[in-house]
């Protein structure tokens, strides 16, 4: 049997992790030097797409201002499809992300001056700052953009920095603003943190809610935790209440009602109730199912 030889099988391992090493330095003559030793020795190494897209990425890489929404959709496209793909074939799992975090933070440094655009509104540098794990950097993009708390877009940007900064507690109230306005987004960010506890009620909105089945049943997720889970209710109290739509008239609306239950005081209480009643049905026998518990 012949022997196997060790050193020049791992010849390809060795050289490229060479190119790797470069790689995550972010060394792009380096880089480019140890993928052209690879290449002439191993021309069909699989590894080399792959790497040859990081290296052109470090090569390519531009420090001049990003004036144009569209050239901003298109680099981030780049991004997307491209150069993260790659990044995950090539790098270690957590070096990969931190790789791209790199390149995303770049990218919002240079989109700094860019307004928001309502017609392309990820064409900001606020969800670039969130892909590059820099919270504060991303609050202050979003508090850039005039009355930013009323559009959906920026509202969802803030909530998931607010939560990745501080945590679930001191999102709350930005939670129930996004689902108010934007019943989409709050979904989509249930989604994007894959918080368990944020799951799992989800999982009970979902079963015990009687809504359409619709997306905009989430309007009124904040409301239904105010039944579910009455401690959050000073949080959600900080809220800027939106009298123009119901879910967030009822949300106030328990609020008050809860307040007043705590504090023994009775006046008002039918009259507050009859309100929720007219504004959701199907919320008014969730809560009075609560109340019909509590005083068997």
């Amino acid at each position: 049997m012949q022997q196997l030889d060790i050193f020049a099988d791992s010849r390809d391992v060795a050289m490229r992790n060479d190119v790797v090493e470069q790689l995550q330095l972010r060394d792009a003559a380096a880089a480019r030097a140890a993928l052209t030793v690879l290449a002439a020795d191993y021309a069909r190494d699989s590894a080399l797409p792959a790497m040859t897209v990081l290296v052109h990425e470090l090569e390519n890489a531009s420090t001049l201002a990003v004036t144009d929404h569209t050239e901003l959709a298109v680099i981030c496209r780049h991004f997307e499809h491209e150069v993260s793909h790659a990044a995950q074939q090539v790098l270690p799992g957590q070096y990969a992300q931190s790789w791209m975090a790199t390149c995303w933070r770049e990218l919002a440094q240079r989109a700094a001056a860019l307004p928001y655009c309502g017609v392309d509104p990820d064409s900001h540098a606020a969800p670039l700052w969130l892909r590059a794990s820099d919270w504060a950097a991303a609050s202050e993009a979003v508090e850039t953009i005039a009355s930013w708390w009323r559009i959906p877009s920026p509202l969802a940007w803030m909530t998931e920095a607010r939560y990745r900064a501080a945590g679930i507690d001191a999102a709350w109230p930005l939670f129930a603003e996004l689902a108010w306005l934007a019943p989409a987004k709050v979904a989509a960010l249930f989604d994007t943190l894959r918080d368990a506890s944020l799951d799992a009620l989800r999982r009970r909105f979902d079963a015990e809610f009687p809504g359409t089945g619709e997306i905009e049943d989430y309007a009124w997720f904040p409301a239904w935790l105010l039944i579910s889970k009455p401690a959050v209710a000073g949080r959600l109290g900080q809220a800027r209440v939106q009298r123009d739509l119901p879910a967030s008239r009822a949300t106030a609306l328990l609020g008050e009602i809860l307040r007043r239950e705590r504090e023994g005081e009775q006046r008002g209480l039918i009259a507050l109730r009859q309100d929720i009643r007219r504004l959701h049905a199907g919320l008014f026998d969730l809560y009075m199912a609560t109340r019909n518990v509590q005083h068997r």
